[in-house]
């Protein structure tokens, strides 16, 4: 909203925005989003949400999950799915089923959606270890109560490396070539975050999971060269285990082929935030996000084989588990989510181009939970019903930005290195990053602070540097807690356990973009008010 006098306890802001500074073209990093449950994706709240995402940008995006070769019968719970992709007869051979993959995989494609394929985890009739296999977790139990059969190493690494290769063989024949072609395959999850004694993703050893990833990527090659493959996902930037792997990939013996190296068309590891609980409120860990963020990027651009490399940071999150609770998770549906993803999002950029890397993407771990009750508190894009949440807007507003990098100055932008050793925990990180695209000028602002407590809002002063024009259109969309933000909607009707219809569809409307009713003519000095934790695009037209 457009303030014409700002009120005293409002912090003064000077961004500056140069129109005539322009730098490399806006990459659209966002549209990578996952979870650990695969079959919440054809149900009918997760179809609502696909489409939502589909409609995120025009450069389309890419989801991934887990258990794509989990054995079961598709049940979803907690961490937990399944596909039964591969059984076997009374004499051990192979019987292979599409039905349920198929069925994932259209529905993504069915809504603008490609598969982010991850090849995991291991079929009952494939893992050394099969029994028990199903877990039953459920949030308050032990974290370690999930890593039963299926995290463990094949019994037969040829007849993975076959499972593989039919596998990409059907979905050529199924979508085509071309579609095929742009998929991403990476083998497992977090396969430095185990060993075979106390659990993990990965139950095996390290060289373990070289030959696993080492057959797969040949069965995914065998049926399809051209496919796309890479890896590992490793648990944070994975650190000596990191450069392990990609000096295996680079100048080891291929455990699949015994020939030298094994391919890798991008590189993809982890980033998580670590929110906490500080006299009695949330405090956030974006320091431990940027910071394995910068980890990773220091690591793979050591490397000059890779700094061209495509980047992937696979799962890129607030906190390590979107189907846990707790207090200290409080922030999942308000706008403590959607400034600290702004916040992160225009800082990923800066570390890659620090390390003169390739940053394709980061993936938003979190999707929907169907059945459960409306605002439950689990980290996700939308709630029952398909009410997106306040973070799902700063996505779409993500989404609007194309063009060029236009360079901003803010007064009131706390310093990169600074938050990566200390977070914001003084004063509001108060910034912005701003696009030019033909006759349109984007200005992604936002107004964050680590701590889920009440603070004064900005009083910005927004100067657009070398101008296109005298005279520009502006546009405001905004997240905060009267705009784009259901939750607020939700608590402002009394928090009803079971809205009516009536009330759903305010509720749905609530969570869409909105702007703030202002559309005007204004010259290039702009005054903002900003909200703490709001975001806002300004979309200027002339």
């Amino acid at each position: 909203m457009i303030a014409c006098h700002a009120r005293a306890q409002d912090i003064p802001v000077a961004i500056t925005v140069d129109a005539s500074a322009l730098g490399p073209p806006v990459k659209p990093i966002y549209r990578f989003f996952g979870a650990d449950e695969p079959n919440y994706a054809y149900m009918p709240d997760g179809q609502k949400l696909m489409g939502d995402i589909g409609k995120l940008g025009p450069d389309g995006a890419f989801f991934r999950t887990h258990n794509l070769l989990t054995s079961g019968d598709g049940t979803p719970a907690f961490k937990w799915g399944s596909t039964n992709i591969y059984t076997e007869d009374a004499n051990g051979n192979p019987v292979y089923d599409w039905t349920i993959v198929d069925r994932i995989f259209d529905t993504y494609l069915a809504h603008g959606v490609r598969p982010y394929a991850q090849i995991g985890f291991m079929p009952r009739a494939l893992s050394i270890h099969p029994d028990p296999y199903q877990h039953h977790w459920v949030p308050g139990k032990p974290y370690s109560d999930i890593f039963t059969g299926w995290s463990y190493p094949p019994k037969d690494y040829n007849k993975w490396r076959e499972l593989v290769r039919q596998w990409v063989l059907h979905c050529v024949q199924r979508y085509g070539k071309a579609e095929v072609e742009r998929w991403y395959w990476e083998v497992w999850n977090e396969s430095n975050a185990g060993n075979p004694r106390t659990g993990g993703y990965w139950r095996g050893t390290p060289q373990e999971f070289y030959k696993l990833h080492d057959y797969a990527i040949d069965g995914v090659l065998s049926a399809l060269p051209t496919a796309r493959v890479g890896g590992p996902d490793s648990a944070g930037a994975g650190g000596q285990w990191m450069h392990n792997f990609l000096q295996h990939c680079l100048t080891g013996t291929n455990y699949a082929t015994g020939k030298t190296g094994t391919p890798l068309d991008f590189v993809s590891f982890h980033a998580k935030g670590s929110p906490g609980v500080v006299d009695g409120h949330v405090r956030m860990g974006i320091s431990n996000q940027l910071r394995a963020m910068d980890d990773g990027f220091q690591i793979i651009g050591s490397y000059p084989q890779l700094k061209s490399t495509p980047i992937v940071i696979g799962e890129s999150d607030p906190d390590g588990c979107a189907a846990c609770t707790g207090p200290q998770l409080g922030y999942r549906n308000t706008t403590m989510y959607s400034s600290y993803t702004a916040a992160t999002f225009a800082r990923a950029p800066l570390l890659a181009a620090r390390h003169g890397v390739n940053l394709e993407g980061a993936c938003t771990w979190a999707f929907e939970f169907e059945g459960q009750p409306i605002f439950s508190g689990f980290r996700e894009m939308a709630t029952s019903g398909g009410i997106n949440l306040p973070v799902f807007n700063v996505f779409r507003m993500l989404g609007k930005i194309s063009g060029r990098r236009a360079a901003v100055v803010s007064d009131s932008e706390i310093p990169l290195d600074q938050i990566i050793r200390t977070g914001v925990r003084g004063t509001p990180d108060i910034s912005a990053i701003a696009a030019l695209d033909g006759r349109k000028l984007f200005v992604f602002a936002w107004h964050y602070h680590d701590d889920d407590i009440p603070g004064p809002g900005a009083a910005v002063t927004l100067t657009l540097k070398n101008p296109p024009a005298d005279v520009l259109h502006l546009v405001e969309y905004r997240v905060d807690s009267d705009h784009s933000n259901s939750y607020d909607a939700w608590l402002k009707m009394g928090s009803p356990s079971h809205p009516n219809a009536d009330q759903m569809a305010r509720l749905e409307a609530a969570g869409q973009l909105q702007t703030t009713g202002l559309a005007k003519d204004v010259s290039p000095t702009v005054q903002l008010k900003l909200p703490r934790q709001a975001v806002s695009l300004l979309v200027f037209t002339w």
